[in-house]
C-alpha cells in the first residue's frame, strides 16, 4: 500500500491563462441580458500571477441601455466565476466596450 503524502508536498495545480480567459468570457456572456445579434461575443485576456488574475473583457452592447450597470454586472460576475471555478483572486476586471449596437437605426442615424 502506498504511503500517504502530505497535501503541502503533493505539488500545485496550475490553471492555464487561456482557461481563465474562457471562464471570464463565459461569465461576461452570463452577466449580459442580451448580446446584439450582429455583435461579437465577449472576449477576455488575462494576466495570471500565482493565485491572482487580472482580467480584461472586450464586448459589444446594445443601445440604448444602462452601460454603467451592464459593465458593473460583468465585473462582478467575472470576478465571482473566476474566483469560484479557478480559485484565483481577481482584484481587477477592466471592461472595454468596443461597439454599441442600436436597434433603432435608419440610414446610420439614431432616432
Amino acid at each position: 500500500m502506498a504511503a500517504q503524502v502530505a497535501p503541502a508536498e503533493r505539488g500545485a495545480t496550475r490553471i492555464a491563462d487561456r482557461v481563465v480567459a474562457k471562464i471570464a468570457a463565459h461569465a461576461a456572456r452570463e452577466a449580459l441580458d442580451t448580446i446584439p445579434e450582429d455583435g461579437a461575443p465577449p472576449h477576455a485576456a488575462v494576466t495570471v500571477h500565482q493565485d491572482t488574475a487580472r482580467v480584461r473583457i472586450s464586448l459589444e452592447l446594445g443601445f440604448p441601455a444602462d452601460i454603467g450597470a451592464q459593465c458593473g454586472a460583468v465585473r462582478r460576475r467575472v470576478a465571482e466565476r473566476v474566483r469560484t471555478l479557478a480559485g484565483m483572486e481577481v482584484p481587477e476586471v477592466t471592461v472595454l466596450v468596443e461597439r454599441l449596437h442600436s436597434a433603432d437605426t435608419d440610414r446610420g442615424r439614431i432616432r
